[in-house]
């Protein structure tokens, strides 16, 4: 099952199942936050309720779309109960890179960088048998809910960034309960967005490099993801024609580290399991433009497609002006 969420023609919210172009109508629920809560409270699952919500109501998804309405698939009305993170190193790649990375991580384990070693600890650790834990990941926060952006809207990168790339990676969604425990409402495609020139200066520079805007939608799958994960990344120039594309793969066919064990790793802080907040959760990926010497301009649009999620995710690159930080004394 596929939710998007969007604003109808007055501007009002809505949430709904999507089947090829027709968005089913949820009756009852503005948004797929409501829903989430009200599966987690009458202890049911989320695609019944949403199955047994839907009325006679549709819409078109390419109105929608075309109108600029979409919303995130996931959001919270307080933008400062969203967690947006993420966990890096974590993806295997293509064959080729598979075999390049084994090569590069064979050997004495004290001559490799530190991304290196901690590549090799999630390919040796990453996924633990059931019931153990295994290697924690490199983690990062990236910001609240005002970073995220439907697929439609800019992604907008401070005037300071050296570089706007993106990251075609599969997000976890998730909502708390009341009764503090994290529930997945299910994943979505997602462009993470880094500034990959800045981190590159040094690796400590992760921090600064992730606090970027990021694209995530339009769908929410509901369920289980694939195993097996394959779409495409593209950049489209000013012109309206794609000038570089390459195929992206995800899904823990093609990770160093179970979902579970990411999830974990994340959720085993009491600060990520606060009651009625909401988590977007990116869980890595190893195809970048950056790595083929792509400098992506502004006005150039990013497009994120993996079938199994749905519609393509699309998003233009700006840039916004900042002003030099000033703090006042009280």
């Amino acid at each position: 099952m596929l939710l998007i969420q969007f604003k109808d023609e007055q501007g009002a919210r809505q949430v709904g199942v999507l089947e090829q172009n027709t968005i089913r109508i949820i009756e009852g629920y503005a948004s797929t936050y409501a829903l989430a809560q009200d599966a987690i409270r009458k202890s049911v699952g989320l695609a019944d309720l949403a199955d047994k919500s839907v009325g006679s109501a549709t819409a078109s998804f390419d109105a929608v779309a075309a109108a600029g309405r979409l919303l995130p698939p996931l959001d919270h009305s307080d933008d400062a109960h969203t967690y947006v993170t993420g966990t890096g190193l974590t993806h295997l790649g293509s064959a080729d890179t598979r075999d390049s990375m084994h090569k590069k991580i064979g050997g004495d384990v004290e001559a490799l960088s530190d991304s290196m070693k901690m590549f090799r600890l999630g390919v040796e650790g990453g996924k633990p048998a059931a019931g153990e834990v295994g290697v924690q990941p490199e983690w990062f926060y990236k910001g609240d809910g005002s970073i995220v952006a439907a697929s439609g809207q800019d992604l907008s990168m401070p005037d300071f960034s050296l570089d706007g790339g993106e990251e075609p990676e599969v997000a976890g969604l998730y909502v708390i309960g009341d009764d503090g425990q994290p529930y997945r409402v299910g994943y979505a495609i997602g462009n993470e967005f880094s500034d990959h020139v800045t981190e590159r200066k040094n690796y400590l520079y992760l921090a600064h490099s992730k606090l970027r805007a990021c694209g995530v939608g339009p769908a929410l799958l509901v369920g289980e993801a694939p195993a097996h994960i394959q779409g495409t990344s593209r950049i489209y120039g000013t012109d309206g024609k794609v000038r570089w594309e390459k195929a992206f793969f995800s899904g823990e066919q093609n990770m160093s580290h179970t979902i579970a064990n990411l999830e974990h790793h994340h959720f085993k802080y009491p600060l990520f399991k606060r009651p009625g907040d909401v988590h977007i959760h990116f869980f890595g990926t190893a195809t970048l433009s950056v790595a083929d010497n792509i400098v992506v301009q502004p006005g150039e649009i990013f497009e994120i497609d993996a079938p199994q999620f749905g519609p393509a995710l699309r998003n233009k690159l700006s840039v916004y002006k900042t002003d030099t930080a000033k703090v006042t004394t009280l």
